[in-house]
This record gives structure tokens, sequence and C-alpha cells, in this order.
């Protein structure tokens, strides 16, 4: 398990320092886009001179005319560049992605989306096939309810990018990956269990991990937005559990030999990989889909794979509760 772990830090790493660096693009200092926008406002946007009308259902999500002359620039400076054999350049730190129906980036929309579902089901599954009385159920449903927070936010954020959608995901986004580390350890180390000792460490555990949330939001929004910092804060809290998980699941596979021991470290691997996706930015095809929107896809299928074994996981401890009472 160490090598894909040491990868996975080289991989987030890289993610981070070009994290860092997104903000600054080269297309908002083009003298052509800056032109653009200044003729753009001052012929469509003056409201004493029959301003352009903005179709309803973006004004349905807040397009004002200045933003739609700065959508419009980026798409006639991109056009123009593309014609003169020039590479596509990023504006506002983002590429210049083709609305759909006053969406930013509609397949980020669709993948979140995907990944919201794949949580819902996954609830569902688990109320279906695990006894309420079962200890660690409250623990797996709280995962749930982070992950449906998660990708709404992330949904609204990529619907309309602006400074309160950007905060609600970044707030939503850290507290899911937080949480995966809090309930982590209280299933690899058993911290439900009724001990005198396990109760006095879960208490410590949630007090810490709530301190840590309130200090990283505190952080954020009195001190500094710092985009590197919260890149490598979720980054450093998802090494922790997946180095847990990656223990977890060599340990339970060389106890039992059963094929769903290994799917914690199947969806450590996995999410890996498409972690590495943030290394691979490349314009996005078809003016839409780009490498962060398929790093959302790729977190479906180990969402779906997770919840199955949180499952089957519970019922084999279940029965191995049963057999200790009949024995």
């Amino acid at each position: 398990m160490l090598r894909p772990l040491s990868f996975l830090t080289f991989v987030v790493v890289c993610v981070c320092l070009l994290w860092g660096t997104a903000e600054a693009s080269l297309g908002d200092r083009l003298p052509e886009f800056r032109e653009c926008v200044e003729v753009c406002g001052r012929e469509n946007c003056d409201p004493n001179n029959n301003p352009t009308h903005i179709p309803f259902h973006h004004r349905l999500l807040f397009w004002t005319c200045p933003q739609e002359c700065d959508y419009t620039c980026q798409h006639i400076v991109t056009q123009k560049r593309l014609a003169a054999g020039q590479p596509i350049t990023q504006f506002h730190g983002k590429w210049p992605f083709i609305r759909v129906l006053g969406m930013q980036e509609p397949f980020s929309v669709l993948f979140s989306l995907g990944n919201l579902v794949a949580h819902q089901n996954g609830l569902a599954k688990l109320r279906q096939s695990i006894p309420a009385a079962y200890p660690l159920r409250r623990y797996y449903e709280l995962f749930a309810y982070f992950g449906i927070a998660t990708w709404i936010f992330s949904a609204i954020f990529h619907v309309r990018d602006f400074r309160l959608t950007e905060q609600l995901d970044y707030f939503a986004a850290g507290a899911g990956v937080l949480y995966g580390m809090y309930y982590t350890p209280i299933r690899v180390f058993r911290l439900d269990k009724p001990t005198p000792l396990r109760q006095s460490v879960l208490r410590l555990w949630t007090v810490l991990c709530c301190a840590l949330y309130v200090a990283h939001v505190a952080y954020l929004k009195l001190w500094r937005w710092n985009y590197t910092y919260n890149m490598a804060a979720n980054v450093a809290v998802g090494l922790v559990q997946n180095a847990l998980w990656s223990y977890f699941s060599w340990k339970k596979w060389t106890e039992s030999r059963r094929a769903w021991a290994i799917w914690p470290g199947v969806a450590v691997a996995w999410l890996m990989m498409v972690m590495s996706l943030e290394l691979l930015d490349f314009p996005p095809l078809w003016g839409a889909l780009d490498a962060h929107s398929l790093w959302h896809l790729g977190t479906i299928g180990p969402t779906v794979l997770w919840y199955n074994f949180m499952v089957k996981d519970s019922q084999e401890n279940l029965a191995n509760e049963a057999k200790d009472v009949k024995a």
C-alpha cells in the first residue's frame, strides 16, 4: 500500500502547486479582450441607450449585462485565436466554457448531480440493509448526509460561480472530507464500542475534529481566502483516511480472504487515479467537458462501491456478533 500512497502524495502536491496559480490568466490581460468588454459594455449596457435584452433564463441565474459582455468576448477572442493558430487561454482562472441554459460548467453540474444520486441511493441502501440498532449505522448515515450536501453545493457552484456559491462549495467539501477522516478511525478501531477507554477517545476525537473544522472556516473567512491552503488542508485530511482505509483493507483481506475486503483499497486507488486528472488540465472538449468535470465523473464509481462495502462490512460484523451470542 505504500507505493500507491506515495504516488498519491506526489499527485496532490502537484495539484496544490498548480492550484495556487490558477487564478492568474493570460486571457484577462489580452488587450483585445479588454477592448471587446469595454466596447460591448458601452454599446449594450447603457440604461439610457436601449440596453440589450437578457434572456429570462439567464436573468434567473443572475447574469448581468456586463457579465454577458465578458462571456461573449471570451468566445469572440477564443475563436479569433483559434483561427490564427493560437492556443485557447483561460479567463478569470477558468476555461471559456459554453453555457447550457445559463449554466457555466454544464458537465461539472451533471456529474455533481450524479454523485448526489449515488449518495442518495447509498443512503437508501444503508437503511434497507443495516438494522437501525447497529451502532455504526448512524455514522454511515451522516456520511451520506455530508456527501449529499457536498454535491448539492458543488452543483450550485458550477451553475454560477459567485463568491457565495464558491465559499459554500468549499466549506461543504471541507466538511465532507473532514467527516470522512472523523468516522474512519471509528470504524477501523471500533471506537463505537461502549468501553470506557473507547468512549473517552471518541469524545476527544469528536471535539478535535469539530475544532479543526471551525478553525479551517475561521481562517478562510476571517483571515485569508487561500486556495492553496484549502486544497492542501483537504489533501492532508484525505491522505490520513486513505492510509487508514488502505491498512484496514489489507488487514481485513489477510484475515478473511473475502473479495469485498479489498474494496476500500480499490476505492483509494481509483480516487488516486481520477485525482491525477487535475494534472492533465486541458481546454474543454466541445467547450464543456474538461479535466475537472471528468474528476467529478470519476468519483461516482468509488461512491457506489463504498456504500456496497459499508453494507457488506456491517452484515459481516452482525453475523459474527450473532455467532458470539449463540456461543
